[in-house]
């Protein structure tokens, strides 16, 4: 791995800080990650604020143990009676899960915005996790089977749905603008067939769809915490790597070309990457609404940058997931309810807040014209 420097050589403020960071390249030169010093400070806080909602998560419940208890029973130690089949068998599967699936919701959202440059850009409005859930119903109520095999027909589910969305959107290079209008009309009637399935379904398959469709982390396996951590592990650093390339097609086709940027190889590439990670956690999960809406705003928030953060939009997926998952079981308790309620309820207060601003940004733009 060799390091650059970075491009521009203008003099900073030594009161400012280092923004345009240090630029980590393969040798073929290929793939390349800009690391900035405060993206892997704020990475960082991150990271530790998961750990320790993952922690209290474990912790929490009918059986309540205390962190040191739950830090003592990962290790491997002796812990009160019972705990280990408690927290490693009942409990560790579900939180991995959240992590895992906000990781993957994160990454995806921020992959999905900056190709769109739209803001409100994400899996959930472009019809890739309602097409992931067609193909989850469609086994539910057509096939049975265990939850692998509702599993693959979701991620097969949401494949087919972006590959159509991109073959209607592609003329002349599939553009941002082209690829939401295209999806939005996707996702409307997704959604109608979704609804149909589930009337016509029987009484058991369309309750165990209605929940599934709501987003639940209830009852996780191991094998379903094996699907979406393959997928994390394969795809998330793809995703990083092709941040750079990322960054400059959101300047534009033209530009980017100008740049030497293959674009419609980047961003086929990109959106395969960004499909496959959404297909996944949908297939987990079900369809977890405003996590990949929301997760790339708030890591743009945080690290002040108005370029994607890619890495850091997956933790803070992450952070929401597993806190929204505590949240709704400390609130509720003791009856179990789907996270996805948590979810949605937040992330609509928080499109509305989005919304809002930036109407306000516009009024006041137009009012110094």
């Amino acid at each position: 791995m060799s390091t650059r420097t970075p491009a521009t050589s203008a003099p900073r403020r030594a009161d400012r800080p280092d923004l345009t960071g240090t630029v980590l390249a393969s040798p073929s030169g290929r793939f390349a990650v800009r690391v900035v010093a405060r993206n892997v400070l704020v990475g960082a806080v991150l990271a530790g604020a998961v750990v320790l909602a993952a922690l209290a998560s474990l912790g929490y419940g009918e059986a309540g143990y205390g962190l040191a208890e739950v830090v003592r029973v990962l290790g491997g130690a002796p812990g009160p009676a019972g705990a280990e089949f408690v927290i490693l068998t009942l409990r560790l599967p579900r939180v991995l899960a959240a992590v895992l699936v906000g990781l993957a919701l994160g990454v995806s959202g921020a992959v999905v915005q900056s190709l769109t440059r739209n803001p409100l850009g994400s899996p959930d409005v472009l019809g890739f996790t309602t097409g992931a859930a067609t193909g989850g119903i469609l086994h539910i109520t057509l096939v049975g089977g265990t939850a692998l095999a509702v599993a693959g027909g979701a991620v097969l589910g949401g494949v087919t749905t972006a590959l159509t969305v991109y073959l209607l959107a592609h003329r002349g290079g599939a553009s941002g603008a082209r690829i939401v209008l295209v999806g939005i009309g996707v996702a409307a009637i997704l959604a109608s067939v979704n609804s149909y399935l589930l009337i016509r379904a029987e009484l058991d398959d369309a309750h165990r769809a209605a929940v599934w469709l709501t987003g639940s982390l209830n009852g996780r396996t191991w094998d379903q915490v094996a699907i979406v951590a393959v997928a994390a592990v394969l795809l998330v650093p793809v995703a990083a790597a092709l941040s750079r390339r990322m960054s400059l097609v959101e300047m534009g086709d033209d530009t980017s070309k100008g740049l030497g940027v293959p674009v419609e190889a980047t961003r086929r590439a990109l959106l395969a990457v960004a499909v496959v990670l959404a297909a996944t956690a949908v297939a987990v999960a079900g369809p977890v609404a405003f996590v990949a809406l929301a997760a790339p705003h708030l890591a743009r928030l945080v690290t002040r940058s108005s370029g994607p953060s890619v890495l850091t939009a997956g933790l803070v997926g992450a952070l929401l997931l597993t806190g929204g998952d505590l949240a709704v079981r400390w609130v509720f308790a003791p009856v179990e309810l789907p996270v996805g309620l948590a979810t949605g309820a937040l992330g609509g207060v928080y499109l509305t807040w989005l919304l809002a601003w930036r109407w306000r940004r516009e009024g006041r733009r137009g009012g110094r014209r």
